[in-house]
């Protein structure tokens, strides 16, 4: 056990207010914290700090995550995490999630707790705000390949790789992670379904109504390779403004090559503008 401070030691500049104390216990007040949470059905936050596996001795253990209010730790079993199985779990480490608490046990300085509960009253609660038209950030969940699963306020939201912004998007790994946050409008909202339709794509001025007075048909342009797929070669003319030229017979181009293109047509209706590589530069 450490002494008591000798305050007959005279130290030039020491101010007793300024005292930084190290050994302050805050376990009561994480005690309260918890109470007010269970009494009130309030949403904690706490990052997922681990993995634990719980059971009686000679039953099989669950897998649950472990959260920490203070030095007090909580187990959300994994059926409550949202997560499907363990491997889910484990890419949700670190993650800072809402939570809130099915019960307490003081004299063994635990509690056990629930995302999915906290998750649906989020949602209710987004559902009551939001309306379409709204602009809100969506945190990104998970990137496929063909989609970004976002989160806002406890509704899982799916934004379409062409609901992204306009031009083409060659690979959704290079430019969006897990955790980031991309701003969407509320295109539909089906409360009964709690389901919520998104686009970022509709916040940004679309270019292709006007680019014909930007590209005619027979001119030649200079643009880059966004893409390479065995159908044909995605060129960047402008943000936003992709052609789509065949390939060519003796030479491959690569992402990031510069190319000279003649254009054969546009389809400002279609959003498509279809070009041949004249010139590898």
């Amino acid at each position: 056990m450490a002494e008591e401070l000798n305050e007959n030691v005279m130290i030039e500049g020491f101010d007793p207010s300024k005292m930084v104390d190290q050994e302050q216990d805050h376990t009561m007040e994480n005690w309260k914290e918890i109470y007010a949470a269970y009494q009130n059905s309030k949403i904690l936050y706490a990052p997922i700090a681990g993995i634990e596996k719980i059971g009686q001795p000679g039953e099989e253990k669950h897998p649950c995550a472990v959260v920490r209010v203070g030095a007090i730790r909580g187990l959300i079993p994994l059926e409550y995490t949202g997560a499907q199985n363990l491997r889910q779990l484990r890419s949700m480490t670190g993650q800072n999630i809402a939570f809130m608490v099915l019960n307490y046990d003081q004299e063994n300085e635990l509690f056990t707790a629930s995302r999915t509960q906290a998750r649906e009253k989020l949602a209710a609660i987004t559902l009551r705000k939001l309306q379409v038209g709204d602009i809100t950030p969506a945190v990104i969940r998970h990137v496929d390949e063909g989609y970004l699963l976002a989160d806002i306020g406890g509704i899982h939201v799916v934004i379409p790789i062409d609901e992204i912004r306009y031009g083409w998007i060659d690979n959704l790994d290079e430019e969006f992670q897990e955790g980031q946050a991309i701003k969407v409008k509320v295109m539909a909202i089906d409360e009964e379904q709690q389901h919520v339709e998104v686009s970022a794509k509709a916040l940004l001025q679309n270019p292709w109504p006007d680019c014909v007075t930007r590209y005619q048909k027979n001119g030649e342009y200079v643009g880059t390779v966004s893409g390479v797929r065995e159908y044909g070669v995605f060129v960047r003319l402008e943000p936003g403004v992709d052609s789509l030229s065949s390939h060519l017979k003796f030479q491959n181009v690569q992402k990031d090559d510069q190319v000279l293109v003649r254009v054969d047509n546009i389809n400002t209706e279609k959003e498509q503008i279809r070009t041949r590589i004249t010139r590898v530069l």
